[in-house]
């Protein structure tokens, strides 16, 4: 995971962390959860912007622990994302040691197969890396701000006739 415009943490917080996390449905979604607070308590997104990183991963580690280890016991997988300030980037990074399987176009259901595509539309940037090793998922968003969100506020509608 090296290379000259792989972002840098410049400060605590700017970096998520989990390493050797079970390939499974249930730790997905623990680390969806973590990764949400963490968001949340170090970035500026707005809801919307912060559903859509959210759902890149959950897409990203929903193919680990469905399709990753399909020939043989069950992985693990690497979660890391950082914040470049001075490029006001987020990168997620989701890496896995099983094996890449190519779609079957014969036989794909049609309710299937949207999980790359989907991260393709709400990442700025989305790099897909398969190797002997493992595979690498890497997703960029632009426009991401330090600090808290502006608050949002609600106005609740006044009843007819008051």
């Amino acid at each position: 995971m090296t290379s000259s415009d792989f972002p840098r943490g410049q400060r605590p917080g700017d970096w998520f962390i989990c390493h050797d996390a079970a390939a499974d449905a249930l730790t997905a979604a623990s680390i969806r959860d973590e990764f949400a607070r963490w968001l949340r308590r170090h970035t500026g997104l707005d809801e919307t912007r912060l559903c859509d990183v959210l759902l890149s991963l959950n897409e990203a580690l929903a193919n680990v622990a469905e399709f990753a280890y399909l020939a043989g016991p069950a992985g693990t997988c690497d979660v890391e994302a950082v914040r470049d300030r001075d490029r006001r980037t987020l990168t997620v990074t989701v890496v896995d040691r099983g094996r890449w399987r190519e779609a079957d176009a014969a036989n794909r259901r049609r309710r299937r197969g949207r999980g790359i595509p989907l991260m393709r539309t709400l990442a700025d940037a989305l790099v897909i890396d398969p190797s002997a090793v493992g595979t690498v998922v890497r997703m960029r968003f632009h426009d991401v701000h330090a600090g808290r969100p502006a608050a949002v506020v609600i106005e609740e509608a006044t009843p007819a006739g008051t």
